[in-house]
C-alpha cells in the first residue's frame, strides 16, 4: 500500500485504532489450512461447526510430558490489583505445571511506556516467576512507544527484546515477535517475516504482536492486517497468532489454518462480543497457558480464580492435508 493511502487511513480514524493498531501494508503468499478441536466448559460465544467438542482426557497421553509449556499475557503494566490477581493465578499454575517462558504481547508499561515504572509494573508483580527463572519475551504496544519510541524497553534486559521485531526458537516452536505499531518499518518487517518463516524448519510457527487481526472486542477486525499478514501466515503454515490490545480473551476458529488468540486481559477488561469467526470470548482477567506436544498444541485460558474458562487443541497432523 502506498504511503498516501496510509496517511488517508490514519486521517479517517484507522489512526487511533490503527495508530493503535496498524502499519503500512503489503500482500504476500498463499498456502494450506489446519483444523482444531476444542472443549468449552463455560462459553460466552458458541463455537462453530469447525470445532468438535471432545474430552480433555482423550488428547492427553498418560505419563507423557509436553516438549514446551509457555504462557501468554498482554496489556499488563498497570501495577494495580488486576495485574496482581492475574500474576497470582500464574504463580499458582506454575506450581502445578512449571513453564520457562511468558509471551508478553505489549502495553508492558502504562500509561506512556516510562521505563522508570518497570519495577512497579513488571518486576514486582512477577517477582516470584522471575525468581524461578521464568523468561519474559516482550514486544511493544501502542502505550509503550509513547516515550522514546519504546527504545528504553528494548534495552531493558528483563523484556528479552533484542529489537523491535525478532525471532527465537524453543524446541519444536519458532516464535516471531512483530511490531504492529503504526510507526514500525512495516514493509521491511513484512519482508523479514516472510523470509524468516520460509527459513524456519520448526514444526510449530507462532507469531505474536500487540494488535489483533481478528477481534470482536473494542477495536474489532483490522482489515489492513488481514490483507498483509494472513497471506504470509497461510503461505508458511503459521498455526497461532497471539496478541493483546483488546482487553479481553478471545479465540477464533482456525481461519485459513491459523488460530487467533487475544489475551489482553492481563490487568483490565472491556466488554467483548463475537464475530462469525469467534470460537470463544470472555471479558475475564486471565492468561493463556500453552502445552506443545509433538502432534498438537493444547491451549487453556485461566482466570484469576484458577478456573479454566476455555480449552482448545490444535493438531499438527492436519498440516499434512492439502
Amino acid at each position: 500500500m502506498s504511503l498516501g493511502r496510509r496517511k488517508l487511513l490514519i486521517s479517517l480514524g484507522i489512526g487511533a485504532g490503527a495508530a493503535l493498531a496498524g502499519g503500512v501494508f503489503a500482500k504476500l503468499g498463499s498456502g494450506k489450512s489446519i483444523e482444531a478441536t476444542t472443549v468449552n466448559p463455560s462459553q460466552t460465544s458458541t463455537p462453530t461447526s469447525a470445532y468438535s467438542a471432545q474430552a480433555e482426557s482423550s488428547v492427553i497421553s498418560a505419563g507423557s510430558k509436553p516438549s514446551l509449556r509457555f504462557v501468554g499475557i498482554a496489556d499488563t503494566g498497570t501495577g494495580d490489583w488486576g495485574q496482581y490477581a492475574v500474576a497470582d493465578s500464574m504463580n499458582d499454575y506454575f506450581k502445578q505445571k512449571p513453564f520457562p517462558l511468558v509471551i508478553l504481547a505489549g502495553d508492558n508499561i502504562y500509561n506512556d511506556g516510562e521505563i522508570e515504572k518497570v519495577k512497579a509494573v513488571f518486576e514486582e508483580p512477577y517477582a516470584k516467576l522471575l525468581k524461578n527463572g521464568v523468561k519474559f519475551r516482550a514486544i511493544l504496544g501502542n502505550h509503550d512507544i509513547r516515550t522514546g519510541n519504546g527504545e528504553d524497553q528494548i534495552r531493558y534486559k528483563g523484556f528479552n527484546m533484542p529489537s523491535r521485531y525478532y525471532t527465537f526458537r524453543e524446541g519444536l516452536v519458532q516464535f516471531f515477535g512483530i511490531d504492529t505499531n503504526v510507526n514500525s518499518p512495516w514493509k521491511a518487517q513484512l519482508a523479514w517475516l516472510d523470509k524468516s518463516l520460509a527459513e524456519s524448519d520448526a514444526p510449530w510457527k507462532i507469531v505474536f504482536g500487540h494488535h489483533p487481526i481478528y477481534s470482536s472486542g473494542h477495536y474489532g477486525n483490522n482489515q489492513a492486517f488481514i490483507e498483509d499478514l494472513t497471506p504470509i501466515f497461510v503461505k508458511h503454515n503459521v498455526q497461532l497468532y497471539l496478541c493483546g490490545h483488546d482487553h479481553d480473551y478471545e479465540r477464533t476458529i482456525p481461519i485459513k489454518g491459523t488460530t487467533y488468540i487475544v489475551h489482553g486481559a492481563g490487568s483490565h477488561t472491556r466488554p467483548v462480543g463475537k464475530i462469525p469467526e469467534t470460537a470463544f470470548s470472555a471479558a475475564e482477567r486471565s492468561f493463556v497457558a500453552f502445552e506443545v506436544w509433538d502432534d498438537r498444541i493444547e491451549t487453556k485460558a485461566i482466570d484469576t480464580k484458577g478456573k479454566s474458562i476455555d480449552r482448545a487443541t490444535i493438531p499438527l497432523k492436519s498440516l499434512a492435508k492439502a
